[in-house]
C-alpha cells in the first residue's frame, strides 16, 4: 500500500493534461503523469516518491497511438509493453521491451513510464536512440517535435510539465536488420548486468547500451570504432571498450571487471550475427 492521499485526475485531451498539471503546481502541488504507475507505486511505497496529485493520460488517443503514416511508425507513450510482443512491426522493441520484466509486470509497465522513469535501467530507450526517432512532446505552448537523440543525455530531458506523447520512427529503421541481449547475474527476469541493443544501417551497426553505466547510452565514438574494419574485431572491441562515457556499474548485480567481461563477449556475439565482423 501507499502510505498517503492524492488526487486523481483523467484527462482525455492532451491540452487538459497539461493544463492540470500547470494549475496543480500553481496551487503548490506536486503532480506527477500517470499511465502505467508501477515505478509511482514502487517508489511510493519506499516513500521516494510521494504525489499528491496523478494525471492519468491513458485515456488521451495520441498516447494510444500505434499505426503507420506512409514513411513513420507512431507508438503511444501510454502503450503498455506486451503490447509490443503481442504486435511486432518493430521487431528490435518487441525484442528489448519482452525481457525488461516478466509478462505481469509488462502487462502494467508503459513504454513512457520506462523511458521517463526514475530507475534507470530505462531499457526501451534503446530501440529509439538507435533508430533516431522523433519525440513528440506536450507543453503549454502546443505539440513539439524533436530528436530523441538530441533530447537524451542519461534521461530524457523534458521541461517542468512536458509530456511525452508518442515517438516517430522511420519505417525503414523499423524493419531494418537488429538483435538485442539481455544478460543478467541471475533469475530470467529482472534488472540486466548489461542490455545491448544494435541496429544495422546501410551496413553499419549502431549499439546502445544499458546496465552497463548509471544510465543508458548510445556512443557515436564507439560505433565509429566497432565498424572500423582495418582492425580485428577483438582489437576493435577493446578499443572501444576504453570510450564507455562514464563509470562502469559495481553493484550488486556484478562487479565492474566481470560486467566488462560479458560486454566484450556479447558484443562479439552482436558483431558475428549481424555480419560486423
Amino acid at each position: 500500500m501507499i502510505a498517503y492521499d492524492f488526487d486523481y485526475y483523467e484527462p482525455v485531451k492532451i491540452e487538459e493534461a497539461v493544463e492540470l498539471y500547470r494549475n496543480l503546481k500553481k496551487e503548490g502541488k506536486n503532480p506527477y503523469y500517470f499511465s502505467g504507475g508501477t515505478e509511482i507505486i514502487t517508489l511510493g511505497r519506499l516513500n521516494l516518491v510521494k504525489p499528491d496529485a496523478v494525471i492519468d493520460i491513458k485515456k488521451i488517443p495520441e498516447c494510444n497511438l500505434f499505426r503507420y503514416d506512409q514513411e513513420h511508425l507512431f507508438i503511444g507513450a501510454a502503450l503498455r509493453l506486451n503490447e509490443f510482443e503481442k504486435n511486432r512491426p518493430f521487431p528490435l522493441l518487441s525484442s528489448v521491451t519482452k525481457e525488461i520484466a516478466d509478462h505481469t509486470s509488462n502487462n502494467t509497465i508503459t513504454l513512457g513510464g520506462n523511458i521517463c522513469g526514475q530507475i534507470y535501467y530505462r531499457e526501451a530507450v534503446l530501440p529509439f536512440l538507435l533508430a533516431d526517432s522523433i519525440c513528440i512532446t506536450a507543453r503549454e505552448s502546443g505539440l513539439q517535435k524533436r530528436k530523441i537523440n538530441d533530447m537524451f543525455n542519461k534521461h530524457l530531458l523534458l521541461e517542468e510539465g512536458e509530456l511525452l506523447v508518442s515517438l516517430a520512427t522511420k519505417k525503414d529503421y523499423v524493419e531494418a536488420k537488429s538483435i538485442s541481449i539481455k544478460v543478467r547475474q541471475q533469475w530470467n527476469t529482472g534488472y540486466p548486468l548489461v542490455t545491448v541493443a544494435a541496429l544495422k544501417i546501410e551496413g553499419f551497426i549502431r549499439i546502445a547500451f544499458s546496465g552497463v553505466c548509471s544510465f543508458p547510452f548510445r556512443s557515436e565514438t564507439m560505433e565509429q570504432i566497432l565498424n572500423d574494419r582495418s582492425r580485428s574485431l577483438r582489437e576493435r572491441i577493446k578499443a572501444a571498450l576504453q570510450k564507455i562515457p562514464g563509470p562502469l556499474l559495481n553493484d550488486i548485480e556484478g562487479s565492474e571487471d566481470y560486467r566488462l567481461f560479458v560486454l566484450e563477449n556479447t558484443l562479439t556475439t552482436i558483431f558475428k550475427k549481424l555480419g560486423g565482423e
